[in-house]
This record gives C-alpha cells, sequence and structure tokens, in this order.
C-alpha cells in the first residue's frame, strides 16, 4: 500500500518534508497547497503533484490519505480543523499555534476525532536523544540549562509576536520539549523579556527565565536572536554523582568520572519523524513519538514562558 500525502503549506519546511516522504517506497506527496500559488506549483512540480490555492480545494479535488500542515504559526487552525472534518490523519509542523488557545481547541477535537497525528518535533527522533534519556533514568537531573541563541529568521511574520508567538514559541520549543522529556514536566516559569528601540516588530530580543519542574529539578532558558546565525540550541542537564550531558541536534557530550565523551547522531532526525508518521498512518506502529496531545504539552511551556515575559509574573503550567 503506498499512502497519499496532502501538503499544507509549500515554503521551506514543507520542501523538506516533500524531499523526505518522495524517498520512501510506500509514500506518495500528490497534492500541494498554498496562499501563494506558485510556491504551490513550484512545489508540486519537485514531486509530480498537483498544486491548489487551499486546503479545502485540496480536499475536495485530490485523493488523500493523509495531510501534513505546514504553514507560519498564525495560520494554524483552520487548515488542521478542514483535515479533521475528513478523519485523516495528520501531520503538524511546529509550533502548533501561534497562541495557546487555538491548539487547545485542536488538541480537543482529535480526541474525539481520534485520528493518527505526528508532530514536528524530530529532535525526539535522534538515537544521541534516546541514550541520553537511558543515562538519566539512573541520575534524574536536579538542573537543566536550556538555550536558543540565533539570528532573525527571514519571514517578515516571524518579528510580530501576534504572527510567530515570539522567539520562546517557535524556536526555543524544540528545547523545552527535550526538557519535558529528560527532566520532567514543568511546574512553573518566571521569565523576562527585552528588545532594543531598532528592533523590527514586537518580538523580545532576548528572553531569560527560571523554570520549576514538578519532580523539584530547576532551570533556567535563554533566548536570543541578536546573533548574525546560529550560535547555540540545545540542552544541558546536571544530575547528582557529576553527571553532565550535554545535548543537541547535533550531538550528545557525556562528562562523568573525568571523562568526557561525545557521540553524533545515527539517526537523520528530520527522515525519522516522517517515517514515524507514514509507519503509524499505515497500522505499523501504535502511535509517532509525539502526537498532538503531547506536542501541545510542550506549547504550554512556550506560551507560559511568553505571558510571564510580558505580564512580568510567575506563570503555572498545566495539563
Amino acid at each position: 500500500m503506498s499512502v497519499r500525502i496532502g501538503m499544507v503549506g509549500a515554503g521551506g519546511v514543507a520542501v523538506r518534508h516533500v524531499r523526505v516522504l518522495s524517498g520512501f517506497d510506500d509514500t506518495e506527496v500528490v497534492a500541494v497547497a498554498d496562499t501563494v500559488p506558485e510556491a504551490a506549483e513550484r512545489l508540486a512540480s519537485t514531486c509530480g503533484a498537483r498544486a491548489y490555492p487551499d486546503v479545502d480545494r485540496l480536499l475536495a479535488a485530490a485523493d488523500v490519505d493523509a495531510v501534513y500542515v505546514c504553514v507560519p504559526p498564525f495560520a494554524h487552525g483552520g487548515p488542521e480543523r478542514a483535515v479533521l472534518a475528513r478523519g485523516l490523519p495528520l501531520f503538524v509542523e511546529k509550533p502548533l499555534a501561534a497562541d495557546l488557545d487555538t491548539a487547545t481547541e485542536l488538541a480537543a477535537e482529535i480526541a474525539d476525532r481520534g485520528v493518527v497525528t505526528g508532530t514536528g518535533y524530530h529532535w525526539r527522533c535522534l538515537d544521541t536523544v534516546e541514550r541520553a534519556a537511558a543515562l538519566l533514568a539512573d541520575a534524574p537531573p536536579r538542573l537543566a540549562l536550556g538555550a536558543w541563541l540565533d539570528k532573525v529568521p527571514p519571514p517578515a511574520w516571524w518579528s510580530t509576536r501576534a504572527l510567530s508567538g515570539g522567539q520562546v514559541v517557535e524556536q526555543l520549543t524544540h528545547v523545552l520539549d527535550l526538557a519535558r522529556l529528560l527532566v520532567g514536566e514543568v511546574e512553573e516559569v518566571t521569565a523576562a523579556g527585552s528588545r532594543h528601540d531598532a528592533s523590527p516588530g514586537d518580538v523580545d530580543d532576548v528572553t531569560a527565565a527560571s523554570v520549576r519542574f514538578r519532580g523539584g529539578a530547576v532551570g533556567t532558558f535563554t533566548a536570543s536572536s541578536l546573533l548574525p546565525a546560529k550560535h547555540t540550541a540545545g540542552l544541558r542537564t546536571v544530575s547528582p554523582g557529576g553527571l553532565v550531558l550535554d545535548l543537541s541536534e547535533q550531538e550528545l557530550v557525556v562528562e562523568r568520572d573525568g571523562r568526557r565523551d561525545t557521540v553524533t547522531p545515527a539517526v537523520d532526525g528530520h527522515r525519522a519523524v516522517d517515517r514515524e508518521f507514514v509507519d503509524a498512518v499505515l497500522g505499523r506502529r501504535e502511535s509517532t513519538r509525539v502526537p498532538y496531545a503531547e506536542a501541545l504539552a510542550t506549547h504550554r511551556v512556550g506560551c507560559a514562558l511568553a505571558e510571564s515575559a510580558a505580564t512580568g509574573k510567575p506563570v503555572g503550567v498545566t495539563r
């Protein structure tokens, strides 16, 4: 059986997914929709798909088994509802939305429909993350230090908080997801942000946050878009017994007993996250590693950080 995929969105992330999916012998991207017709046509031409101007016309005309939604944060909501109305499996790129309410409402509808879901938290698929989780199972961390220090991304919408959610929602979310997996659920956050008068839009240039985890661990998380290129994106954990882990998408560094070992991933996370979703659609696995409900828990933390930075007050995180 071949899974016929519809792709909603034709930006850079969608291009990556199409490239990966087109490499599977049991998957075919048959339709691409985007509000920019030229973008839809361009991406569709790379995989022999048909182009459509929006998700509704894609769903009405194309015979698809599952749909990817790879749209900017502010555009989430409508595409997912259209897909869910047809009861189709759904892959949603991160962040789930620019706000919390949209994602929470979608999660409730997904639960009611009972459809297969996957999300773009591809770091979870890395074998180095699995190794880190195994090491920390015997030495639960007490301190977490996370950071995403980068540049302002090219899209014009990114610098407007209402459209992107801000850096802690749009970029730092990968690191927050690792922290939830490796350290535990977050109980409360306190954050502060700042921006230069000359900076575009209203997104903070820098954010610093302190986090309390439910198991008693504490952490700090920082974000910056002031740099000319990505400098740091990862998580450091400190555990009793002198175990220190530094984890990024590129490597895992393990320090213990005076030794320092560096491991690079043997797994391509971008490929693995798509393979998981296709396998779940085909019934070869029960679920993806980060279905929508799990991604929502991470999104809540990012939104809490953004709220705390905006209000100057601590924000509790519920699940």
